[in-house]
């Protein structure tokens, strides 16, 4: 296929974001850095960023590890290829510094232990720090273009919902009720307010409590500016130049997670722009050949194996049908299972000359 232009390729020439969704074990990971590859290939100024844990992106292209900051990737293109990997809790003190007014109100939140909690354990957290990240390098003239690897497609869903949320919570009264300023505290808190705020003390501890308030305190003025690039990012992703993509293999397990993945999607008025199945088993017998073999009584073991490779890519095909129906006008992508194991960039390169 590497003579020709695809619709996955012109998708990648003609896309800001790319973002590679599929539950796992689909190779979905090395799915996003194929394309980052095949874009810098073609000349284009890629960054690769993984949002899953794993260190899987890592290994795709060969190096020991990826760190929050972009790494130039040694791949001999045409154009240029980064990668990094979220580290959520940077990611976030990088905002509380972006939208601080001093660097002593930064360093009051950093130092509250709600915050270290809110960073390090909360839900939701990683989504939201996942989606303020993508909206940072897309506005980094470095790169052109950004694919993003997700978790496995249900907590994918949850860095759709990431701005959305935060929006919410900042919007919350007793939230907007907690940053009224210190001296006119006590006016302003009603009865129920106060009493709840002792309930809560009860059970979870006066010094919780008085962490959460001098938090929301500390984040006095910032809200407006967190609410606002909630909107940009939530605006970014529903730009056409924003695609999604659902990887999946041949797998019926794989393929139903996907059509789940393509009504959350839908729901969302997500427009899906392709799907890529990846790992499937070629056929090697037509039908007529393949009766005739079950026929013969005494088979070569040989023989008995091509006729279980070919019962094998025909139940494939027969899963893939009714995922490929959930495309609609998008492109679908088949990519053959590989004789190699990818781990390198020579090895990616493999990979990406199938697109």
């Amino acid at each position: 296929m590497t003579g020709k232009s695809t619709r996955l390729q012109q998708m990648i020439t003609t896309s800001k974001v790319i973002i590679s969704t599929g539950s796992g074990g689909v190779g979905k990971t090395t799915i996003a850095a194929a394309i980052g590859l095949k874009a810098a290939n073609l000349g284009i100024k890629t960054c690769v960023l993984t949002i899953d844990p794993a260190k899987r992106l890592a290994s795709a292209l060969g190096i020991d590890n990826l760190t929050n900051t972009p790494i130039k990737i040694q791949a001999n293109t045409k154009g240029e290829l980064w990668a990094l990997m979220l580290d959520s809790q940077s990611t976030f003190n990088e905002l509380i510094k972006t939208y601080s007014a001093t660097i002593g109100q930064a360093e009051k939140i950093y130092n509250n232990r709600l915050y270290q909690s809110l960073t390090s354990s909360l839900g939701g957290t990683q989504e939201y720090m996942a989606a303020e990240k993508l909206f940072e390098l897309v506005n980094d003239s470095r790169f052109d273009l950004i694919v993003v690897d997700t978790p496995p497609s249900r907590n994918a869903l949850d860095f759709l919902h990431g701005p959305q949320r935060l929006s919410r919570f900042l919007e919350n009264k007793v939230f907007r009720l907690l940053m009224v300023p210190t001296r006119t505290y006590l006016k302003a808190v009603s009865y129920a307010t106060q009493s709840l705020l002792k309930t809560i003390a009860k059970v979870a501890g006066s010094e919780l409590v008085n962490d959460a308030i001098e938090f929301f305190r500390a984040f006095d003025g910032m809200e407006r500016g967190f609410a606002e690039r909630a909107i940009a990012v939530k605006q970014l992703l529903e730009l056409d130049s924003t695609s999604f993509v659902v990887v999946s293999s041949p797998l019926k397990n794989s393929t139903q997670e996907a059509s789940y993945f393509f009504d959350e999607l839908q729901k969302l008025n997500v427009n899906v722009k392709g799907l890529i199945i990846n790992k499937i088993h070629p056929h090697f017998l037509d039908s007529k050949l393949l009766n005739d073999l079950a026929n013969i009584d005494e088979l070569l073991d040989l023989q008995a194996n091509l006729i279980n490779l070919e019962n094998i890519a025909t139940r494939e095909d027969r899963y893939i049908q009714d995922l490929t129906q959930r495309v609609g006008d998008g492109f679908v992508q088949k990519i053959p299972l590989l004789n190699v194991d990818v781990h390198d960039i020579s090895t990616l390169k493999e990979l990406a000359d199938q697109f």
